[in-house]
């Protein structure tokens, strides 16, 4: 099982990390991607510039899969034509929630079995965790759907707070201590590769985890 877990997409810091990954050059990769999440946002700016850090790597074959109108037969069908799932950011409860009605929860670990590679980014990373409590932080997203089942997709052992800045570190610190999992802070110059229940963090330093 592969996954590239990021804060804010494919940055320049761990490119190489990223090609790594794959089994073919950039430019034969296909890649399904999920910009749901970004539903909520006011600016969705973010999602374009995603798709265009993917092209700058040379992956040209892309293929917008929107959760709210797929189902798990569906889904099906289109992502196992692709090397790369990718998942983008925005709300994470939202994303979780078209995630569960769409199928895409049950359908993604047969997938990643099959060798599929998961890319998340920020709310795209914390699915992949066991859950997104740490989503309900204070210095993350907004629950606007009013949530109450927190169970994520469990592919990584962690919790992952993305965009880190030292300005949340009291904050984080405090709000580890409240979950049983460590959790990975990361920076918008790092991500995490996950490979067969092995990880390392990427990127530009420090490394920082809490609750480890």
């Amino acid at each position: 099982m592969r996954l590239f877990l990021t804060s804010s997409g494919l940055r320049k810091e761990y490119e190489k990390d990223f090609l790594k990954l794959l089994n073919k050059p950039a430019k034969e990769t296909k890649v399904a991607f999920i910009p749901t999440a970004a539903d909520p946002e006011k600016d969705k700016s973010f999602v374009q510039k995603s798709i265009n850090e993917l092209r700058k790597v040379g992956i040209t074959q892309i293929e917008e899969v929107d959760l709210k109108i797929e189902n798990e037969k569906s889904l099906k069908e289109k992502l196992s034509k692709v090397d790369v799932i990718y998942v983008n950011g925005g709300n994470t409860f939202y994303l979780l929630n078209w995630v569960r009605k769409s199928g895409f929860d049950k359908l993604l670990p047969k997938l990643l079995k099959k060798g599929k590679i998961y890319f998340g980014t920020s709310a795209g990373s914390y699915i992949a965790c066991p859950t997104i409590e740490m989503a309900n932080w204070k210095c993350q997203d907004s629950n606007r759907i009013e949530m109450q089942d927190f169970s994520a997709l469990n592919l990584v052992p962690f919790l992952i707070t993305a965009h880190y800045t030292e300005d949340y570190r009291k904050i984080l610190k405090k709000e580890a201590k409240k979950t049983k999992y460590t959790v990975i802070a990361l920076n918008d110059l790092q991500a995490i590769v996950f490979i067969d229940a092995k990880y390392e963090i990427v990127g530009k330093d420090p490394k920082l985890l809490f609750n480890r």
